[in-house]
């Protein structure tokens, strides 16, 4: 019997992926195993020369498991697939770790997981459609999901007072963002085609990182901070993060800043090692209202992201040599949700970017023709995001 269900259940469970819900499918004797899954079917309507334009499709199917070993000791385990069937039809294992509970004395799992300032950037990532610019690990040190890396939490400062929670992050080989451990011999030109340097590695290398969080009492109230670095040899990538959350009463508010530093991140026209600074932040507002069917919450969003000294176009590997600060990502973002129930949304976002074409971003957000040319216009266009979610 027991085999019959899971044999019946989990085929039902590959159509979706990623969760506010579970199915429960096996609880019995300390062990527990439970499903969740997403399809969210969405298009972002948008020119098509713009990165993210078009058909935005996607399944996730995941899996999470506990068993009871002693008292005050716990093993688990999660795993989750997500696959696009979009534009881009690409398959990815978005976290696949295990670990061990020790109760008061916190937690300790390695694999693929969220980097330790994913915490924070998370305080903004929540966006009906678009949003989740900070959590970026190209140009943020442990910010996003990242393989083979090493996490102690603690939720409850040692069982001493249940409103602090911290991490401490180590990641083996596992952080991807921007890599300075060698120089490739790729020239990089600028709008006349003159050399102006060369472009630097981009490969995975360890990174560590921590972060901290404190509920502030009952008020609904969350403030947090983390770090994280990445060094090879003579450069070092890091990135700090700060943030607030207020989360009662139908209202969420939510915002956070950071800063990031790339020692030596390129090599200008005059042969001297120049350093790449980011820094950026994000503003959230949203309320939820109580409908006679499901719950509608409108969204508004502001994001500011800005880079100066350097900056290498992955589109035309072209350096952007500037002494002012230009913007990587600037809009207004104003959308809803509309919660049917706990299974079923519907989404619709509009977002007005506010690049300007001489904008590193706009450089950035502009995508090639299937002739392999650049199009002529850069990624300055507004985008219309709308979609539905079945979840489990």
């Amino acid at each position: 019997m027991k085999r019959n269900l899971l044999a019946i259940a989990i085929p039902a469970l590959l159509a979706a992926a990623g969760a506010n819900a579970s199915i429960e499918v096996w609880n019995k004797d300390g062990n527990k195993v439970d499903f969740y899954g997403r399809v969210k079917a969405a298009n972002n309507i948008t020119d098509r020369g713009q990165a993210g334009e078009g058909d935005d499709t996607s399944a996730r199917l995941g899996m999470s498991g506990q068993t009871q070993i002693t008292d005050w000791l716990s093993g688990y385990g999660r795993w989750e697939y997500e696959a696009k069937a979009g534009k881009d039809s690409s398959n990815e294992v978005r976290y696949a770790f295990a670990g061990l509970n020790f109760g008061d004395l916190g937690s300790f799992d390695y694999g693929r997981n969220d980097g330790v300032l994913k915490a924070i950037t998370a305080y903004t990532d929540v966006l009906p459609q678009f949003g989740g610019d900070a959590a970026n690990n190209t140009w943020n040190v442990l910010s996003a999901r990242t393989k083979a890396v090493a996490t102690y939490r603690n939720n409850n400062l040692f069982g001493l007072y249940d409103d602090i929670s911290f991490a401490l992050q180590y990641a083996d080989n596992g952080d991807n963002s921007l890599s300075l451990d060698s120089i490739k011999a790729i020239p990089i030109l600028d709008e006349d085609d003159n050399v102006v340097g060369y472009e630097k590695g981009n490969n995975s290398r360890e990174a560590y990182g921590a972060n901290l969080e404190w509920r502030l009492f009952d008020t609904g109230l969350t403030a947090g901070a983390g770090y994280a670095q990445s060094t090879v040899k003579d450069s070092r990538h890091s990135t700090w993060a700060t943030g607030v959350k207020y989360d009662n009463y139908n209202l969420y508010l939510g915002a956070n800043y950071f800063q990031s530093k790339l020692k030596n991140g390129y090599i200008n026209r005059h042969g001297e090692d120049a350093d790449i600074k980011i820094k950026g932040f994000e503003l959230v507002a949203q309320y939820g209202i109580e409908l006679e069917v499901g719950r509608l919450t409108p969204s508004l969003a502001y994001v500011n992201h800005k880079i100066r000294s350097g900056y290498v176009s992955e589109a035309s590997h072209k350096l952007y040599n500037r002494d002012s600060s230009s913007p990587m990502a600037k809009y207004v973002s104003v959308g809803a949700t509309y919660d049917l129930n706990k299974n079923f949304s519907a989404i619709v976002e509009y977002k007005f970017n506010l690049l300007d074409h001489k904008d590193i971003g706009a450089e950035m957000n502009t995508v090639k023709n299937r002739s392999h040319k650049k199009v002529n216009n850069p990624g300055t266009k507004d985008v219309l995001g709308v979609g539905l979610i079945y979840q489990f």
